[in-house]
C-alpha cells in the first residue's frame, strides 16, 4: 500500500465541523442548487454506508470489533445503523472506561440501565456541586459519544443512600432525660 497522508483525530474533527457548517449553509438556501447538493450528500452517505456494511459482512468478529473500537469508524457504523454492538453494550463499555477516572476523583459510576433511549447512571461524587456537575456533564458527553442514538443520559439517585445533610430540627430538638429507674424490691 502506498504511503498516504492520514488525518489525525483533530483533523477529522475539524473536517466534520466544516461539513456541518457547509450543510447548514446549504439547508438555509432554498434554491435548486442547494437541494441538489444536499441530495448528493445523502446519496454519497448511503453509498458509503453500504460499503461499510459490506466490509462488516466480510470481517470476522475480531476485525469487526477493531473497526467498531476506532472512534471515527464506530461513529460511522452507528450513523448507518450497522454497528456490531448493541447500544447497551456500547454504553456499558463506556461506563467501564470512565469508572477508573471517576474513582480517582473519589466517586463511582454505574450503569443503572437504558430505558426508552435514555441511559440512566448512578454517579456518586465528592466535593462541591460545580465539580459534580462538571463530572456529570463529562459522563453525559462520553456516553452520547459511545451511543449517539441515545436521546439522553440521566443521573439516578441511589435510594439506599441517606440524604447528605442533617435536617435543622434534629439539631435543635432536645430529648428529655429519662426518669431514674425505681429501686428493685427485695423478695419477701
Amino acid at each position: 500500500m502506498a504511503d498516504v497522508a492520514r488525518l489525525d483525530d483533530t483533523a477529522v474533527a475539524g473536517r466534520l465541523g466544516r461539513v456541518d457548517e457547509l450543510l447548514e449553509q446549504l439547508e438555509a438556501d432554498p434554491g435548486p442548487a442547494a437541494r441538489a447538493a444536499i441530495e448528493t450528500v445523502r446519496a454519497l452517505t448511503e453509498i458509503y454506508g453500504e460499503a461499510l456494511a459490506r466490509v462488516l459482512d466480510h470481517a470476522d468478529r475480531r476485525l469487526a470489533d477493531r473497526l467498531a473500537d476506532d472512534e471515527l469508524l464506530g461513529h460511522l457504523l452507528v450513523l448507518h445503523e450497522i454497528h456490531p454492538d448493541a447500544t447497551d453494550r456500547r454504553v456499558a463499555r463506556a461506563v467501564d472506561v470512565l469508572r477508573p477516572a471517576v474513582r480517582e476523583r473519589g466517586g463511582d459510576l454505574e450503569l443503572a440501565g437504558i430505558d426508552g433511549g435514555v441511559a440512566r447512571v448512578r454517579l456518586t461524587t465528592k466535593g462541591c456541586g460545580s465539580a459534580s456537575a462538571g463530572l456529570e456533564e463529562a459522563v453525559r458527553e462520553a456516553l452520547c459519544a459511545a451511543a449517539p442514538e441515545l436521546s439522553g443520559v440521566e443521573r439516578v439517585k441511589d435510594p439506599a443512600r441517606p440524604p447528605a445533610f442533617v435536617p435543622l430540627d434534629t439539631l435543635t430538638r432536645r430529648v428529655a432525660p429519662a426518669a431514674p429507674a425505681a429501686p428493685a424490691k427485695e423478695p419477701t
